[in-house]
C-alpha cells in the first residue's frame, strides 16, 4: 500500500511543472479532485472494517443497529468534507 501511495504521488510530483506551464488554473482542480479521491478511497478501507464488525454486532444483538449504522455512516462524513474543497478551490 505504501509503495501504491508514493507511486501516486511521484507521478503527481512529476507532472506539476507540466500543468503550471500549460494552464495556471488547472492545479487547483487537479489538487480538488486528487483530495476528494483519496478521501474516498480511505473512507472505503474504514468503512470496510466497520461495516463487517457492525453487521457482527447485530448479528448477536438486534439493539446494536442503531449502533452499527451510526459507526458505518461516519467514514462518509470525511468525503463529504473533502467535496468542500471543490467550492473552496
Amino acid at each position: 500500500m505504501l509503495a501504491t501511495t508514493l507511486a501516486l504521488f511521484s507521478s503527481i510530483v512529476s507532472f506539476a511543472p507540466i500543468l503550471q506551464s500549460s494552464a495556471p488554473g488547472i492545479t487547483g482542480s487537479a489538487g480538488a479532485a486528487i483530495a476528494v479521491g483519496l478521501a474516498a478511497l480511505g473512507a472505503g478501507i474504514a468503512e470496510r472494517g466497520i461495516g463487517a464488525a457492525a453487521v457482527g454486532a447485530v448479528a448477536e444483538d438486534d439493539d446494536m443497529f442503531g449502533r452499527g449504522l451510526i459507526f458505518t455512516v461516519l467514514p462518509e462524513t470525511l468525503v463529504i468534507l473533502a467535496l468542500v474543497t471543490i467550492f473552496v478551490v
